[in-house]
């Protein structure tokens, strides 16, 4: 079967594109622009494109599906003349679907967490050598492709986004997959673009908890409000598992799990953490692990790439990088760095990089998501505020969005790395959260200031 992707060179898409390469399908994709890693993992399979741009000759009646990724516009070439010539074309998520038809799908959704979560289950199931298929949003110890496809493994484990699938296919992914198994994380509005009121964001969650088949499984955060209200109004026929912050103790800059194997050191630190090990915990003993197993393989869990992830230490100084970047998830990350370094200086820097993040109406939703640093740094580009086509914002309106006197703000990146290279960083934790690079910071230089 030959598989063309339009807009191959994206996270999800290039290694779904491996995935299916490696499992024996012809497959061919165009991109107007690839980025490593994707360009190097594509170019190592002889998947990258000989040259970028869309070419709607590439497509014609030998192609048997489109994949049709996000980046995509609707007038694009390419889709265009998938469209002319009557082809499948799929999104990504409902291909995986297609793809695991016959097998036990587990979903793991949610606001915050949902990539932490998943790859706790997978980095279990690894350590006692169980196989699944699976797609997760970040890069795996262990794990070459984020993308895992067969014919014989009896469960997929998917990471629920729950942004839209395609710019011809509106809905969110996670409605896409109908679980066998599924998990709610938490709920805190998102994506303000594609849904702009708190309302309509909760209402893509429930109708993913009503796509459970019947007899379904869903394990649930009973500390969130918005999810114990969603898993209450539940219309299909599903058995729920509640899961909370577990009992637990912090020594010494370790945080121990108290279990019935004992106390437990872990690699990993802070309430949401805890909170999403005890979801993985559940999940993984509905997919047949034991908990004495689970225990045992979850003490060896560093985390996922870019969340909460050690870039620099020394006796006096750590250095954290996060991927955190809405609300929710600053204050959860800020909260749980201070827990674990509560006798030393908490600097935590926000680059305000998403289009929700951006977006004057939406920064009230940031009120306290500082208050656990003792030193609170925002940075943002005025002109990713221009490119996303926004209304302009202020320092006045991100320093009282924030509800921070004290409040540092920097729009000019050499100006925040001169500021952030003068810093004194002895008995400090330095926490980084972007899905961007404050402008072009090198990571590697970071790592000199410890």
């Amino acid at each position: 079967m030959r598989i063309h992707f339009i807009a191959i060179g994206g996270s999800a898409m290039h290694n779904l594109a491996i995935a299916l390469y490696k499992k024996g399908y012809q497959v061919t994709g165009s991109d107007d622009t690839i980025h490593d890693p994707s360009k190097s993992r594509l170019e190592k399979y002889g998947l990258l494109p000989q040259e970028f741009g869309w070419f709607p000759e590439k497509i014609n009646e030998a192609v048997d599906i489109i994949i049709l990724g996000m980046h995509a516009k609707l007038d694009n070439p390419e889709l265009l003349r998938a469209q002319e010539l009557g082809l499948k074309i799929y999104s990504y998520p409902e291909f995986l679907y297609e793809q695991s038809k016959d097998k036990t799908r587990v979903v793991i959704g949610g606001s915050h967490g949902k990539t932490t979560i998943t790859s706790m289950i997978l980095h279990v199931l690894n350590y006692h050598d169980r196989e699944v298929d699976y797609m997760v949003g970040a890069q795996l110890t262990g794990f070459e492709t984020m993308v895992h496809l067969t014919e014989v493994n009896e469960f997929i484990v998917l990471e629920g986004d729950e942004y839209l699938s395609s710019p011809i296919d509106r809905r969110p992914k996670f409605h896409l997959y109908e679980p066998n198994i599924a998990l709610i994380s938490g709920i805190a509005w998102d994506h303000i673009n594609v849904f702009p009121t708190y309302d309509n964001y909760v209402e893509q969650f429930q109708i993913f908890t009503n796509s459970l088949v019947n007899g379904g499984i869903l394990v649930f955060n009973e500390d969130d409000e918005a999810v114990n209200e969603v898993v209450g109004k539940a219309t299909s026929s599903i058995k729920k598992y509640p899961y909370s912050i577990p009992e637990h103790f912090i020594e010494n800059g370790t945080t121990y799990l108290d279990t019935p194997e004992g106390d437990l050191p872990l690699e990993i630190f802070g309430e949401h953490n805890l909170q999403n090990l005890a979801g993985a915990k559940w999940i993984c003993q509905h997919m047949g692990i034991d908990e004495e197993d689970f225990y045992e393989a979850i003490t060896t869990f560093k985390g996922a790439d870019k969340r909460l992830e050690k870039i620099a230490e020394s006796p006096s100084t750590v250095v954290f990088k996060d991927f955190a970047h809405s609300p929710s998830k600053v204050m959860a990350t800020t909260k749980a760095v201070k827990d674990q370094y509560s006798e030393r200086t908490v600097m935590a820097c926000l680059e305000l990089h998403t289009y929700s993040s951006l977006n004057a109406d939406f920064l009230k939703e940031y009120k306290g998501a500082l208050k656990y640093a003792d030193k609170a740094v925002v940075f943002y580009s005025p002109h990713a505020v221009k490119i996303k086509k926004l209304d302009a914002v202020s320092k006045s309106q991100i320093e009282d969005a924030f509800e921070r006197k004290d409040l540092i703000i920097y729009t000019n990146p050499e100006e925040f790395k001169d500021f952030l290279f003068s810093q004194n960083f002895d008995n400090s934790a330095l926490l980084l959260m972007s899905s961007g690079n404050y402008g072009g910071l090198d990571f590697d230089e970071v790592k000199c200031l410890v």
